[in-house]
Formats: C-alpha cells, sequence, structure tokens
C-alpha cells in the first residue's frame, strides 16, 4: 500500500517539480494536459506516490483515483463533445499508475485505430483535421478551469 505522501525519488521523471501542463493536484494526484500532443484535451491523472498496479492502492485511494478520473472523462464529454473517449492504465516506463483520457474524434487522424497507429496520408482530412484540432483547442483552457473546479472537492 502506499503511504499518504508521495515518495520522491530523484531518477524518476513523475517524482519531481510540478510538470509543464500540470490542471491540478493534491497530495495523491495531480492531473496534466497532455498539450503536446495531435489529440485536443489529452489528459492524464497521475497518482504521485510510486505504485504501478491498481491492486497496490488501498480501497479508499483506488476510489479517490477513480473519482478524479470520472469526473476528467465527464468534463471532457461534455465540454468536447468526442466521438469516444480512450481511457487507459498503461504505465509500463514509469513506477506511477496512471490513467490517459484522450477524446477521440471520427475525423481525427488515426480514428478509429489506436492513437499511435499511422495516420491516414489523404491530405484534405489532414487539412481538415489541423482546422478542427485547433478550434478543440480553443477549449482546453475552459476545461482545465472545470477539472480544477470539479477536483477541488475529491
Amino acid at each position: 500500500m502506499t503511504s499518504s505522501a508521495p515518495l520522491l525519488h530523484t531518477s524518476c521523471p513523475l517524482c519531481g517539480p510540478a510538470p509543464a501542463g500540470l490542471i491540478w493536484e493534491d497530495a495523491q494526484l495531480r492531473v496534466i494536459l497532455v498539450d503536446d500532443s495531435p489529440f485536443p484535451g489529452y489528459i492524464r491523472v497521475i497518482w504521485r506516490d510510486h505504485a504501478t498496479e491498481m491492486t497496490d492502492l488501498s480501497p479508499e485511494e483506488r476510489d479517490h483515483l477513480m473519482r478524479a478520473v470520472y469526473r476528467v472523462e465527464a468534463l471532457q464529454r461534455r465540454m468536447l463533445q468526442p466521438d469516444k473517449i480512450n481511457l487507459a492504465s498503461l504505465g509500463n516506463q514509469v513506477p506511477h499508475l496512471h490513467w490517459h483520457l484522450i477524446p477521440r474524434w471520427r475525423s481525427d487522424p488515426c480514428f478509429p485505430d489506436a492513437i499511435w497507429a499511422p495516420a491516414r496520408h489523404d491530405p484534405a482530412l489532414q487539412a481538415a483535421w489541423q482546422r478542427r484540432a485547433q478550434e478543440l483547442r480553443s477549449h482546453t483552457p475552459a476545461l482545465c478551469d472545470a477539472i480544477t473546479a470539479a477536483l477541488g472537492d475529491t
């Protein structure tokens, strides 16, 4: 089980100071906007202590983590209106349990495949997606504000 205070490991990239894109944090979680992604509204919810599996957490810790994940997903759906949310816990490279919440649209360059699939190479589709992605990114500040407000009472 994890402790109530995050452990800091100097060699771990997620143990350090608040990363770029930080939206909200508490003693156990950080919520990060992945702003360099081609998928607008991509958010990570990261457990601050070293834990790699959901069963490493106590039931109360799991509930706290998943309440945050569900609130972020609900806000992404309401504010960005994606066709789908890809929700995944991967974390093979860092010892921090974390969830990826990736809004997806039928018009995105990889849909319906995974975000790491090769993008479609149709110049007209790519140009249309770039315009759509730019418009979606204009909603990012409001999404971040809504996440901060919603998680303030977790």
